[in-house]
């Protein structure tokens, strides 16, 4: 058995170039480009992600989203921004963890976080 993410979008090939981009420490690349579905995979224990092109435009909030660990939190929630990326909340900490929530170019959710255990010198 094996996870894989479907990520609706209207503009698959330009979330294709976001997401690839932004996933770029974990070595995604295109898989396959079968429309409406363009796959990213990374070697190793990653998940799939396939982008499934769709007509409409996102609605609402994502009811299920990525996490992205990260080592640090303000430098990573700044590339991504400058990737494309829209923050949506100031940083938020919780039972030791840290996290941002971000939109991506099209809108889909997702947070960018430091588990508990992390420690380093970053703000």
């Amino acid at each position: 058995m094996e996870i894989v993410v479907t990520l609706d979008c209207v503009d698959s090939e330009a979330q294709a170039e976001f997401w690839l981009e932004a996933l770029t420490p974990l070595n995604y690349r295109r898989a396959l480009d079968a429309p409406p579905y363009l796959i990213l995979t990374a070697p190793g224990p990653a998940p799939t992600l396939t982008l499934q092109q769709v007509p409409e435009p996102k609605q609402g909030k994502n009811r299920m989203h990525l996490d992205l660990q990260v080592e640090n939190l303000l430098a990573e929630v700044e590339r991504l921004e400058q990737l494309g990326a829209r923050r949506l909340s100031d940083e938020q900490t919780e039972q030791g963890f840290r996290w941002v929530v971000l939109a991506d170019p099209e809108g889909n959710e997702f947070c960018v976080f430091l588990p508990p255990t992390t420690s380093g010198t970053e703000g």
